[in-house]
């Protein structure tokens, strides 16, 4: 394991200045204010605000800006230990005062070079680094920014695309509903329609009624041949053929054949009156 290099001895004894600048900028400022605790706590931010100062120069952080600020701060303090001398009507404590601080920041920043790496980058290169890294950055969560925006957009697209799937399968389901309760209703129709007697015509039955007038009764007694008054009594009429195919066809047309192949006797157009009239007062139209 690599042996960690020592501290130089002027770190040692920039700590050493820096903890007697503590205490005598705390006395000095502390007697000066005449206000106990509260000029000792003047004293120590101070101080503190001084060595956080140092912390930044020995990382590096903050570049010229910090440098000047330290100086302010030890330039402030020295200037109440000059104000402390001058109260106390001393020329001595005017001037040595703030000697002790000057001396210890001095011995801080040749505390500071010292330890410096000499192959370390310098702050404006470190500067061009962090600025290069900055920019990669800033590209980087642009385009996360813009791939997150793509897949808002692309999410809103594939919903819409689904709610209108789904409203297309609904109407396809009202559909096959409304499809399989009129093939339903219209067997329910027809199972519930009397069955419509075709006429006897010597075109059906032309060995027994065309040829033969009349037939033996059982008794013996001639039976009369069905006559065209019998034939049009057992038949339905027109009107209510018209009513009953109108509910079961999709249009006259087909209706009118129905209903011819049912009375062939009967005329076309008076066929054709009676299923527009029915199926516009079954309201079928």
């Amino acid at each position: 394991m690599p042996r960690r290099p020592s501290a130089p001895p002027i770190l040692y004894g920039a700590y050493a200045l820096a903890g007697l600048s503590l205490l005598w900028s705390g006395y000095a400022i502390t007697d000066l204010m005449n206000s106990g605790p509260f000029g000792l706590s003047v004293a120590i931010a101070g101080d503190i605000g001084w060595l956080s100062v140092m912390w930044a120069e020995h990382h590096r952080r903050g570049g010229r800006a910090v440098t000047i600020a330290g100086w302010a701060i030890a330039l402030g303090v020295g200037g109440l230990l000059v104000l402390h001398g001058i109260d106390a009507h001393d020329l001595a404590q005017a001037i040595a005062g703030p000697f002790v601080v000057l001396v210890g920041k001095t011995v801080a920043a040749i505390a500071l070079l010292v330890m410096r790496d000499p192959a370390a980058l310098t702050a404006e290169q470190e500067a061009e680094i962090n600025s290069v890294i900055r920019d990669g950055e800033h590209q980087a969560r642009l385009r996360k920014v813009k791939r997150e925006q793509q897949q808002r957009a692309a999410d809103d697209v594939i919903e819409r695309i689904e709610q209108e799937a789904r409203i297309t399968a609904a109407r396809d389901r009202a559909d096959f509903r409304i499809t399989l309760d009129r093939i339903e209703m219209r067997a329910e129709i027809q199972r519930n329609t009397p069955i419509a007697i075709a006429p006897i015509t010597a075109e059906h039955e032309p060995s027994t009624l065309a040829n033969t007038p009349e037939q033996q009764h059982a008794s013996g007694r001639p039976e009369p041949a069905p006559t065209s008054a019998i034939t049009d009594r057992e038949q339905p009429s027109i009107a209510d053929l018209a009513r009953e195919h109108v509910a079961i066809t999709p249009d006259n047309a087909s209706a009118v054949r129905a209903i011819l192949a049912i009375r062939p006797d009967a005329k076309e157009a008076s066929v054709g009156a009676a299923v527009r009239r029915a199926r516009a007062e079954g309201g079928y139209a």
